[in-house]
């Protein structure tokens, strides 16, 4: 992917998020002779519609028009609940939620993702107890973001 053209694209974007109302989750470029894809993810703090996401491809279509050398297709939406949490934004959005966090020591934790502060989120470890440690209180962890290869939310149907 031309990280040039990303830049661009993301640059294009922010008239367009209505004062950080909207953020970017990431955006894709995938160049191709004959036909290229541009792949924008956004979201805001409430979620976005549908609606929301057509409008601002259409207003950023006219945009790209004027930058993509060839052929494209721009598709605009939300990133989806199985997408890995990469900002602040996105982690504090998700406060309440349970999470499987890989780290880049490649410990995986899985618990209640509780705040996020000071570039650390903090987890009450989903850890299955036994015997007299059965009833003591679950000390939160707190875990750097620059120490988090991965974390996703995990979909529970209960």
């Amino acid at each position: 992917m031309n990280t040039d053209q990303k830049q661009k694209i993301e640059e294009l974007l922010q008239p367009l998020l209505e004062n950080d109302k909207y953020f970017i989750a990431d955006v894709k470029v995938s160049l191709s002779r004959v036909n290229s894809k541009v792949t924008v993810l956004l979201d805001s703090d409430e979620g976005i519609t549908i609606d929301e996401c057509t409008e601002i491809s259409r207003k950023l279509g006219k945009e790209l028009d004027e930058i993509m050398p060839d052929k494209y297709t721009l598709e605009v939406s939300s990133p989806g609940i199985d997408f890995p949490l990469k900002s602040e934004r996105m982690y504090r959005k998700n406060i309440g939620r349970n999470l499987k966090v890989i780290l880049k020591d490649g410990k995986e934790v899985k618990g209640k993702l509780e705040g996020l502060a000071n570039q650390e989120i903090t987890l009450i470890e989903d850890k299955k107890r036994t015997g007299k440690a059965k009833n003591d209180p679950i000390e939160p962890i707190n875990i750097s973001l620059e120490n988090i290869k991965e974390a996703q939310v995990i979909i529970s149907f209960k």
